[in-house]
């Protein structure tokens, strides 16, 4: 059946344990085991799924430019959301694969060609992955939504092809990386250089690996970093297989590694690591805060996070209201609600409140639920969990719509949250586009339009939203380092 009520395609969920390393396990809709409920349901799953297009040919960890067993052996299955049958078995790498790791990323740092190539070499790599991404678009979109459960035309048409041009944004970047010249007070030459971090440590979520692969993974290359990088343990196929392309491409052995494995054993090893230079990670508020203790408990090393989002969607009394409808329709459903930045608190003024409800409890309904995999399904199978407060981060196709009188109440509601990430203003009129954008406390805000993640734009968050930037110019700060070299002139014909 191509299509089905959206509550049958339930499926994998998260557990609720109680330790704070355990926090690692989780995904991005975290909340207080006191008020979070899972449940898995997989007793009425999608009738004859479609066969995938692709086959697994990586499961194993990647160290050194070798694929290698875990040292402990152990593996653990990742699962199809649409049956909760089991797709491989991948290996389940803890600590002592992460300083195997650790190792192989600090000797090719320290001694190996990456960071003493050319910026132009570097270039060229980034380029050849950049077309090896694009010659496996099907095969990688393939494995996204078997993992995943997100709808295979979004991942063929719209996140393969995103983290193609992300790839090629960071690989211009490379040789174009440079410090200044500044003046000094005195008889003296003042450079800075800008200089690769080291060894850096990423984890990425499961909503959107391949692309949260490239967001970590690029700018980190392309300043000439090392990198040993934790995949989510729910979707840890694609990431896998875009590595090996990487080494295809002709990336030395040691630069990139990539370990599968569960937060607790991995994901905190990664971040308490005394050789990992600098952090970067994207998931929960919570394991984010945890995050940054390890990172400060160990070494102090920089954290760059992208965390959870309770983003508002305003939608001002001048709007076109079938317009916004669908705008504030995408704002939320998008990737299934399965993204931070979800516009999951939509505003609208108390003169279009109920037209605009009723139609988008109207277009709600012809959502099209079913195997991922068909053509035009707009919502694939979900992970469920229950019993949240409702200013927490649901993660899911949940819309609440709010009725707001006037600016001053809006902004004032809107900004009532610990989150930070994203807001999204819809109106015609340029100075209440004005007021909004700058009154609006988020790292961004889209005005008649929402979810544009285009390379160049940087993403962020404010308050509990995370700290740092990723993609564009702002996301190559976080994987340098600047010096300053002062010497001293002699009879200098200019100062």
């Amino acid at each position: 059946m191509a299509s089905r009520r959206m509550c049958s395609l339930l499926s994998r969920s998260l557990t609720s344990p109680t330790s704070a390393a355990a926090l690692f396990s989780r995904g991005r809709n975290i909340a207080s085991p006191s008020r979070g409920i899972s449940k898995y349901s997989t007793d009425v799953a999608i009738e004859n799924p479609v066969d995938p297009p692709v086959e697994v040919k990586h499961t194993q960890l990647l160290i050194n430019g070798q694929f290698v067993d875990a040292a402990s052996g152990k593996s653990f299955p990742t699962l199809d959301p649409r049956t909760g049958d089991v797709i491989a078995h991948v290996a389940e790498g803890d600590a002592e694969d992460i300083n195997r790791a650790v190792a192989a990323a600090r000797k090719a740092f320290d001694e190996g060609p990456w960071p003493k190539m050319t910026a132009y070499e570097r270039q060229r790599i980034l380029l050849r992955f950049a077309d090896l991404i694009e010659k496996h678009n099907d095969e990688l979109a393939a494995l996204e939504t078997w993992d995943n459960g997100k709808p295979y035309e979004q991942s063929a048409k719209l996140e393969v092809p995103m983290l193609t041009r992300l790839m090629r944004y960071y690989a211009g970047w490379a040789d174009k990386i440079h410090g200044l010249t500044v003046p000094a007070d005195g008889p003296y030459h003042v450079q800075t250089l800008h200089e690769p971090i080291g060894v850096a440590g990423q984890v990425i979520p499961w909503n959107f690996p391949l692309l949260m692969f490239g967001w970590k993974v690029g700018p980190a290359l392309a300043c000439g970093n090392t990198i040993v990088l934790k995949t989510a343990e729910q979707t840890p196929l694609s990431a896998i297989f875009a590595a090996n392309l990487l080494h295809e491409a002709g990336l030395p052995p040691g630069v990139l590694n990539v370990i599968s494995g569960f937060g607790p054993a991995a994901g905190a090893a990664l971040a308490s690591h005394m050789d990992v230079d600098k952090f970067a990670f994207t998931g929960s508020t919570k394991t984010g805060q945890f995050v940054h203790e390890l990172a400060s408990r160990s070494n102090l090393k920089p954290v760059t996070s992208e965390l959870g989002g309770k983003s508002p969607f305003i939608v001002c009394e001048d709007a076109d209201i079938d317009k916004a409808v669908e705008l504030a329709h995408y704002a939320l459903f998008f990737n299934q609600g399965q993204c931070c930045c979800a516009g999951s608190r939509t505003f609208v003024h108390e003169r279009v409140y109920d037209e605009f409800v009723e139609k988008s409890k109207a277009l709600a309904l012809k959502r099209a639920v079913g195997d991922p995999f068909l053509e035009g399904i707009e919502q694939g199978p979900q992970r469920l969990r229950y019993g949240y407060n409702a200013k927490d981060e649901i993660f899911g196709p949940v819309q609440s719509i709010f009725k707001y009188k006037d600016l001053d109440e809006v902004i004032r509601r809107a900004n009532a949250t610990h989150y930070g990430l994203a807001a999204g203003v819809f109106t015609e009129n340029l100075d209440t586009a004005n007021t909004l954008t700058r009154a609006l406390r988020a790292g961004s805000v889209w005005v008649n339009c929402f979810n544009i993640f285009d390379a160049t734009i940087p993403m962020g968050g404010y308050k509990m939203s995370g700290h740092g930037r990723e993609k564009g110019i702002y996301s190559l700060e976080n994987y340098l380092q600047v010096k300053a070299v002062v010497t001293p002139l002699k009879n200098p014909a200019w100062l």
